[in-house]
């Protein structure tokens, strides 16, 4: 998926370098004990998804439109901070981001193509309609 060392997988063999990526430490909110004062675990990683070179043109196009409600600036953030060490973050959030540009970047699905409903269940339908129909029918009271 993606790791603390290197570029971040897309789809296929398309790899956001690390070069394009942008990692911020903090502390991470929660409990922790004397730990949580000390160390920076939270990690947010930002990708320039506007400028970047890493995607093709098309793929590129598709995820600025499809995360467009997540960019700022055309800059995609990714924050974790649910593990106690920051490497395990780190690959979290790697893991995030790898899967928000895969599913952004897929192509759209097929439309689909509408079939028609054979004649045969159509009369089946029809015929268990009037059968019932017909049940309902004799229950009623002869003598009013």
């Amino acid at each position: 998926m993606g790791g603390t060392g290197g570029s971040v997988h897309v789809r296929g063999t398309v790899f956001v370098p690390e070069a394009e990526l942008q990692w911020r430490f903090s502390r991470s909110s929660g409990p922790g004990g004397q730990h949580v004062n000390t160390s920076d675990s939270q990690v947010e990683l930002r990708f320039d998804l506007a400028a970047t070179e890493a995607l093709p043109e098309v793929w590129k196009q598709r995820a600025l439109e499809r995360l467009a409600g997540r960019l700022t600036g055309g800059v995609l953030a990714v924050r974790a901070s649910e593990h106690r060490s920051q490497w395990r973050n780190r690959e979290t959030a790697a893991a995030r981001l790898s899967s928000l540009l895969a599913e952004a970047t897929a192509p759209p699905p097929k439309a689909r193509r509408p079939t028609r409903i054979p004649r045969g269940i159509n009369e089946r339908r029809l015929r268990t309609k009037k059968q019932r129909g017909e049940v309902k029918r004799g229950r009623t009271s002869r003598w009013d």
